[in-house]
């Protein structure tokens, strides 16, 4: 999806990315209504990385795919899915909630690194085993690189900050070989950790006599 529009505005200290969950609990009254506005006309807001008093300026827009649980104070439970990815131009003040006019950017044409993906999703499936996680890998590898890359790179192994680096490139390839690299170590990582834990375990003490 390429152009220009004016959208709802939600600063988050989350990174949302194309076609990856995002479970919201709603409670903020501008939210509330955004949100109401959103299910009414099935539209789409923006969800962009807010930490402090800084902004990022290019999210990615969430549709609402379910509403989880309504409470009677109108408070709401939903889970969102990411769809198309954004670059703020100019922010608008005039309601409740904030509004943006962005421009929509897709990833660059390029040829797939079908070697890398395999490599990305046995490190995710190791890693899944270290954090009690499950998923079908077998549809994982039938999907389209730029969602599988995608997918590699929204890994809760993963800060903020680096799941914004990954949502910014416009490169499927670039973002499939830094993910892997990434997940790579953050994989070595826990492995070392788990073994000092077993040895620690099994005698109780690390330290040579």
């Amino acid at each position: 999806m390429v152009g220009e529009t004016t959208i709802p505005l939600f600063p988050l200290e989350v990174v949302l990315m194309p076609s990856m969950p995002l479970p919201l609990h709603i409670f903020e009254e501008r939210y509330k209504l955004m949100i109401g506005e959103c299910l009414e006309q099935k539209s789409e807001f923006g969800v962009v990385y807010e930490k402090g008093s800084e902004r990022k300026k290019i999210g990615c827009t969430a549709r609402i795919v379910q509403v989880l649980r309504r409470f009677e104070d109108g408070r709401l439970e939903i889970m969102t899915q990411g769809v198309n990815r954004f670059v703020i131009k100019k922010i608008y003040e005039n309601k409740p909630y904030l509004q943006a006019e962005v421009i929509y950017f897709d990833d660059e044409e390029e040829e797939g690194a079908d070697n890398l993906i395999a490599d990305g999703i046995k490190l995710l499936e190791e890693l899944d085993v270290m954090t009690s996680k499950k998923r079908d890998y077998r549809s994982l590898a039938r999907m389209n690189d730029k969602i599988i890359s995608f997918v590699l790179s929204y890994n809760d192994a993963f800060t903020m900050e680096e799941k914004q680096t990954f949502l910014e490139m416009t490169s499927t390839g670039e973002r499939i070989r830094k993910s892997v690299e990434s997940l790579r170590k953050v994989v070595e990582v826990m492995q070392v950790t788990e073994e000092i834990k077993r040895i620690a375990g099994g005698n109780g003490n690390l330290t040579r006599r």
